[in-house]
């Protein structure tokens, strides 16, 4: 066998290719944090914790040779009891991005490269690869474990054929070639005897001289925009550790954080904010005597949306009460709002009434995305706010959380501002940009141009789609009753 090299042009149009999904197409391959991943999204915290107290026991099974123990007893502790929608759910909305994160250049260019039929071999359960491979690698096959399910729940056990593995996945792929004697080009990985490489034309493998580079975003098969989950980086043993560690003090530094919002006058509230570990950076793009800087004044701002926490953090930087214009939030997240909401119900006619009204008393805050956008995307901006207000002040949001994601789709969405706060050093980027006025432009045009203002300050792309858009793609509905 050969060390992986980038495939020839002559490749692209008849080329079939078999790949190993963990260890050649993945950089690692170890499958313990995708299942960490699915033990937490679709089966909670006592799920996730179980396994992870099984890790070293993991761990020295794959040490002794004996991965397939170590991967039946990730797989039993993983999906026993567990409805077979969460599990679809889980690996459609949160493991791809992960999968991504994690997919080895060259190995994917090798892959891409062939433009005849596409398969690709795993040990992991079928059901968790094989959305991101049909999405984002556009495969024929995925030829994966199959699990045991009872009336819509998991067994925790495989199908009579037990773990793809071995001689299995040489007696998968022939029968997914379907008459054809052979495939052009094998890839696995290093170290590994793949017994399935036999009827592969080309065999190539990684070898320790094989780069472990990702693919960088701007070569992803198609671009990641919506996502789910609540971890940030891929939970390995350790990181999952340090996580569990982390929640008691966590839990305590929220509390802290709320008190201090609730409790701080606003002249204080940057200064106090900054205490407890949060860091924003504002910057005006506009001379103080502006709409945007007079206390004075009542300003419609506008921006984009990263976290409930958007208008409460643009209050602080601006040391002044502002009132935020929310869909779908819950009474809890309204009860520790250190600043007013006013709850819109989705009628445009009563929703810009209340907008008015409310600008006429004070600054308002509108999120004219709808919903949240953890990428560097903007979703189309509803264009009600350039009715409302001549003059508008757009805000470009940008923030960080190092352990925790301050959104969610399937989720407990009352949690949100405190799975944010709970990270460490939780930051906020917020740039203030010179003043819009509608004037004789269609509010569409307003709409589209705040857009274009803020995606260019912060290296967003601007994008069509909606919150339907988002939740069709996570949730498959259109989220108009979320779970709070």
């Amino acid at each position: 066998m050969s060390p992986i090299a980038p495939s020839p042009r002559s490749w692209k149009e008849n080329r079939s290719i078999a790949a190993e999904f963990e260890g050649a197409l993945l950089i690692s391959c170890s499958l313990f944090p995708y299942f960490m991943l699915v033990s937490l999204e679709a089966g909670g915290p006592v799920r996730a914790l179980a396994l992870l107290l099984l890790a070293p026991l993991v761990r020295l099974l794959e040490l002794a040779g004996l991965e397939w123990v170590a991967l039946r007893v990730m797989i039993f502790v993983a999906t026993a009891g567990l409805r077979v929608a969460d599990l679809q759910a889980a690996a459609k909305a949160t493991l791809p991005k992960f999968y991504l994160e994690n997919l080895r250049r060259n190995a994917y260019r090798v892959f891409a490269g062939c433009g005849g039929k596409r398969y690709v071999i795993t040990s992991c359960p079928s059901i968790m690869a094989e959305p991101f491979s049909r999405e984002y690698l556009d495969v024929d096959g995925v030829l994966g474990t199959e699990l045991r399910a009872f009336r819509g729940f998991f067994l925790g056990l495989t199908s009579p054929g037990g773990l793809m593995s071995g001689f299995r996945r040489l007696e998968a792929l022939r029968a997914a070639m379907a008459g054809a004697q052979v495939i052009d080009v094998g890839l696995c990985g290093k170290d590994r005897d793949q017994p399935f490489m036999s009827v592969c034309a080309e065999r190539h493998c990684i070898t320790p001289q094989d780069a472990a580079q990702p693919v960088p975003r701007s070569e992803y098969p198609k671009p990641l925009i919506f996502h789910d989950g609540r971890l940030v980086a891929l939970p390995t043993p350790l990181d999952s550790l340090i996580v569990l560690l982390w929640i008691p003090f966590g839990v305590l530094l929220v509390t802290l954080r709320i008190v201090v919002g609730l409790s701080s006058p606003y002249k204080l509230c940057l200064l106090c904010t900054a205490a407890t570990g949060v860091r924003i950076r504002a910057q005006f793009h506009e001379p103080r005597s502006d709409a945007a800087t007079r206390s004075s004044s009542h300003t419609l701002f506008v921006c984009n949306h990263r976290t409930l926490v958007d208008p409460v953090i643009i209050s602080t930087a601006l040391r002044r009460k502002v009132t935020a214009v929310t869909y779908s939030v819950s009474r809890l997240s309204e009860l520790i709002s250190p600043i007013p909401t006013i709850r819109l119900r989705r009628d445009r006619f009563e929703d810009g009434a209340r907008m008015r009204s409310s600008l006429g008393h004070g600054d308002l805050v509108v999120c004219p995305e709808g919903t949240t956008c953890r990428e560097p995307y903007l979703l189309r901006f509803s264009p009600l706010f350039a009715e409302i207000a001549e003059d508008i002040v757009p805000v470009a949001v940008t923030n960080e959380g190092s352990m925790f994601y301050g959104t969610t789709v399937r989720g407990h969405k009352s949690l949100d501002s405190f799975f944010f706060l709970m990270n460490p050093r939780p930051f906020y980027g917020l740039d203030f940009l010179a003043n819009v006025t509608g004037g004789q432009k269609s509010k569409y045009d307003v709409a589209n141009h705040v857009q274009q203002a803020i995606g260019r300050t912060i290296g967003f792309e601007c994008t069509n789609l909606t919150r339907k858009d988002k939740y069709r793609m996570l949730a498959g509905h259109d989220g108009l009753d979320p779970k709070i």
